[in-house]
């Protein structure tokens, strides 16, 4: 489907696809990433805009940039009045200490990070800060694992302290996880494999063999065209800037001058919220 483009650029190919298998995030790890006031936010990495959707309802003003010209026009058909870029982290277009704070969702591992750090702290004010979300399939749950197995698990958020305590451009980064459930039927399921940058760069006949394998499981645990609950762990990363030589400290986050009022600031409708139940033990299918 795309043997020349790069696995980070691959997406475009399957951007509805894409948006219809991926998971929303949690409205209070949005919320943890950012604040609970409105401020001015920098989404890098934006794809089809999953995440910003939940940091508009939280009354930010967000500016959302995306490198793949095909996943930012499925953003903004949802969220037309949102400011977008097409532009990736590595050369952000914006001047010095323009945000409060800078989020990336589920993106974090495709950048240059020598190049992008530099210009994430950049961009953000004094006493402003990154934070960095992945949404990880909670592989505690019999089934999920052997959904792993067999489209492969790939745990990148683990990562992400350490790029940032390794550069000199941020503080010790706090962490902080979620739980949220996906609703998948035996078609969003196959979107969701689909989407994954592997599975778009395998031959024909092997792309075929694993949604093969994928919907075999799904017969053998959903309940047909009723859907099941994928669980997952949304994991967060937030990282406070570290002061620029001209800075003369922290300062407290500016907030941003926004109307709360505005229609594009008004709550969208958030994941499905997780069973109360957290015993993991007992979830061996996790079907509504």
């Amino acid at each position: 489907m795309t043997d020349h483009l790069p696995p980070a650029r691959s997406f475009g190919s399957v951007a509805d696809i894409y948006d219809r298998g991926r998971p929303a995030y949690p409205r209070e790890a949005a919320a943890w990433a950012t604040a609970d006031e409105p401020l001015t936010v920098l989404e890098l990495g934006a794809g089809t805009g999953k995440l910003t959707e939940q940091l508009v309802a939280l009354g930010h003003d967000v500016h959302a940039t995306e490198p793949d010209a095909a996943m930012l026009d499925v953003l903004k058909t949802r969220l037309p009045d949102v400011r977008t870029s097409l532009t990736g982290a590595e050369d952000i277009p914006a001047s010095d200490s323009s945000y409060d704070v800078v989020v990336v969702a589920q993106a974090f591992h495709w950048f240059d990070h020598e190049r992008a750090l530099p210009e994430i702290a950049r961009v953000l004010k004094p006493g402003g800060h990154l934070a960095v979300i992945w949404n990880a399939r909670d592989e505690r749950i019999p089934w999920v694992k052997k959904l792993g197995r067999i489209i492969g698990s790939a745990p990148r958020e683990r990562d992400s302290a350490g790029v940032l305590a390794a550069s000199k451009h941020f503080a010790e980064a706090a962490e902080e996880s979620f739980k949220c459930w996906q609703t998948v039927d035996q078609h969003s399921i196959l979107d969701l494999v689909r989407s994954r940058s592997d599975v778009i760069a395998l031959p024909e006949e092997e792309r075929a063999a694993k949604l093969d394998a994928v919907a075999a499981l799904y017969r053998d645990y959903g309940r047909g065209m009723d859907g099941m609950q994928l669980p997952y762990v949304t994991r967060c990363f937030r990282a406070q800037v570290v002061p620029r030589p001209a800075d003369t400290g922290p300062l407290p986050l500016v907030h941003s001058d926004r109307d709360a009022s505005d229609p594009a600031s008004d709550p969208v409708g958030g994941p499905v919220a997780p069973p109360t139940d957290d015993d993991s033990g007992m979830l061996l299918i996790d079907f509504r």
